[in-house]
Formats: structure tokens, C-alpha cells, sequence
């Protein structure tokens, strides 16, 4: 019997999808005014779950706002004031312009309710009990979702399958639908950041990260971005970067401190250069790359947006520079300014 075809980066997975979907597609949907071509029932395995950021010049990721998302899911947040500085567009789900619903992926995930543990602290205790469990099946799509045909925030993820095996933690994460060229890098890296904290959580190394898709589709309204991709991907050969792995000792309480400094500096009440976030906050030098970008990111959109601090991108790791060079004109000025 076959597996999920596996990939050794996030990035061949979202080229290979690409390319299935806009040359091979199985339908032309229009769902909600959405044109798109679209194959269903897709699959893909990561090995390393921790290559979770893809590097190509046309499709300009925003590791930004993929960490801030990620931390957003892992504080159990559902407020669009943080994660809409990040993303505004994210504000056209929001049913009453302060939550959101069911791209709240980490509130359904991390929020205890009825004065019961978390899901996922429910899960993580039932699996540290039975380590060869099946049951470890962290559920966020809701079928009452459907009851206001007109809810504009129904959740993408049915939900995260954690398995336990032979002192790894492999999980599964099952999508109703996914936009492949703008939802899909997103996804994958907040699920595979959740991924890690739960092995950590648990005290087992990092297994595989299999993503399973019902509608795995592209919008037409990203084609032209799309046939850009595709032509970078074939004809030549793109970066590659290692991703450090996250550090041990990261804890609930790790995730709150990092939500502090993210406010202060959402907030503009705070600036921080590079040595200040290295030798001040007591942040593992893992966490310390995110606040350098949201300090980064602080600059970009309170200081006038078209100067940065050489500095802070010396400081970042190689993977992470590359990124924020290509993705702001600021910060390639400040790189060729600073000769990085």
C-alpha cells in the first residue's frame, strides 16, 4: 500500500500541489464566487516537520506573520486587533469586527472550556496515560458552523490527529479545503509549530507531519502568481535553509512572554535593537529570532516603513533574513546598505 508521497520540505510539497492542481485539475468549482480549479482527496508528507518555510523569490513568504500566527493559535487567541496587524485582510471574517470564529484554530485547540482542561491539554494528558493511543484527536471543525449560511468564518482544519509512536510524535492534520497558493504555507507552518510544542509537551523527539486535503484547490484570481511560482521552481535552483528546532524547555508560559513583548511592540511602546532582545529579555535565542522580527515588523509600520535597522537583520538567522529581504524593499535597502 502506498503513503502520502513525501517530500523533504514544505516547499516541493507547495510546488508539487501547484502544479497538480492548475495543470491537472479533477473540477472548475465556483464556490461563494470563488472560481477555482480544484483536485480532491490530496495528501503530502513532511519527514522533517521543521522545514516549514518555503524560499522563493515570486511567492515572497512572510515569516512575520507566520510566526505571529502560529503564537496566536498556541495562546488560545481569537481576537482579530492582534492578528490583523499582521493580516487586515483577516478582517473580512470577522463577524463582528473584534472575533474571529472558525479560523480560530487555537482557540478551539488551547481555551479550557466548562471548567475543564483544553483540548489539547486533554489530549496530551490522555496520551502521556496511553502512548499508543488512537484517540488522540484534536477536533476543530463544527458542523454547527453551517447552521448561519451566512457565517463568514467557517474553519478550514477538521482537525490535528496526534500519534505517539516508538518515541516520536508523528501527526496527522486533516483540511476540508485548502487554498494552496495562499492558506496552504500558513497552515502547515502554524500546525507543524503546534506539532513540535505538543512532542516537547510530551517528551518525545519529532516525528512526521502528514497533511490530508478534501478540496485542495487554487483561486483564479492567483493564477498569474501562480504560473510565476511554477516558472521560478523549474527554472531554477531556489534556496534552501535548516530550521533550528524549538527549544525544550518551551512552556505555556513561554508563549505568554512572547505575547507580551509581540503587544508592546504592536503597540509601538516599545523598540528594541538587537542586542537589547540578545542580552535583556531571557528569551532562548530560538524565540529571540521572533521578536527581532516583530521588532522588524514594529518599524516597517510605525517608522515610516521605508527604513530598518541593519542590525536586527545581521541578527537573524540566514533563512529568516532571506525572507524579510525579499519581502520588503526596506529591508533589502537596509542589506545593501549594510553590505549583509
Amino acid at each position: 500500500m502506498l503513503t502520502a508521497p513525501t517530500f523533504p520540505n514544505i516547499q516541493d510539497a507547495y510546488v508539487a500541489l501547484l502544479q497538480l492542481a492548475t495543470k491537472e485539475p479533477e473540477h472548475q468549482i465556483d464556490a461563494r464566487g470563488n472560481a477555482a480549479r480544484e483536485v480532491i482527496g490530496v495528501s503530502f508528507r513532511l519527514p522533517d516537520p521543521r522545514q516549514r518555510l518555503p524560499y522563493l523569490e515570486e511567492r515572497k513568504a512572510n515569516p512575520v506573520f507566520q510566526f505571529a500566527e502560529a503564537l496566536w493559535y498556541l495562546a488560545g487567541r481569537r481576537d482579530l486587533e492582534m492578528i490583523g496587524y499582521y493580516a487586515p485582510s483577516m478582517g473580512a471574517s470577522s463577524a463582528d469586527g473584534i472575533h474571529l470564529g472558525g479560523s480560530a484554530y487555537g482557540y478551539a485547540l488551547f481555551t479550557p472550556y466548562d471548567g475543564r482542561l483544553s483540548a489539547f491539554d486533554q489530549v496530551v494528558e490522555l496520551l502521556q496515560n496511553e502512548p499508543d493511543s488512537k484517540r488522540g484527536y484534536l477536533q476543530v471543525f463544527s458542523a454547527d458552523e453551517l447552521l448561519d449560511r451566512h457565517n463568514p468564518d467557517v474553519a478550514c482544519l477538521a482537525g490535528l490527529h496526534l500519534l505517539p509512536r516508538e518515541g516520536r510524535l508523528h501527526m496527522v492534520c486533516n483540511m476540508r479545503a485548502n487554498d494552496l497558493d495562499c492558506g496552504l504555507l500558513s497552515d502547515v507552518f502554524s500546525f507543524t509549530m503546534i506539532q513540535e510544542y505538543a512532542a516537547i509537551r510530551l517528551g518525545l523527539r519529532l516525528g512526521s507531519y502528514t497533511h490530508t486535503i478534501g478540496s485542495a484547490h487554487v483561486n483564479n484570481r492567483n493564477a498569474e502568481r501562480v504560473r510565476r511560482v511554477l516558472a521560478e521552481a523549474t527554472d531554477r535552483t531556489s534556496a534552501v535553509f535548516t530550521s533550528p528546532a524549538m527549544p525544550e524547555d518551551t512552556t505555556a508560559s513561554t508563549i505568554g512572554r512572547l505575547m507580551d513583548h509581540e503587544e508592546a511592540l504592536r503597540r509601538n511602546e516599545r523598540q528594541y535593537s538587537a542586542l537589547h532582545i540578545q542580552n535583556r529579555l531571557g528569551l532562548h535565542p530560538y524565540w529571540q529570532q521572533v521578536v527581532m522580527l516583530f521588532e522588524l515588523y514594529r518599524q516597517l509600520q510605525h517608522d515610516g516603513g521605508d527604513v530598518v535597522d541593519p542590525a536586527l537583520l545581521y541578527a537573524l538567522d540566514p533563512g529568516l533574513r532571506w525572507l524579510m529581504i525579499r519581502k520588503w524593499p526596506a529591508c533589502a535597502a537596509a542589506a545593501a546598505g549594510g553590505a549583509l
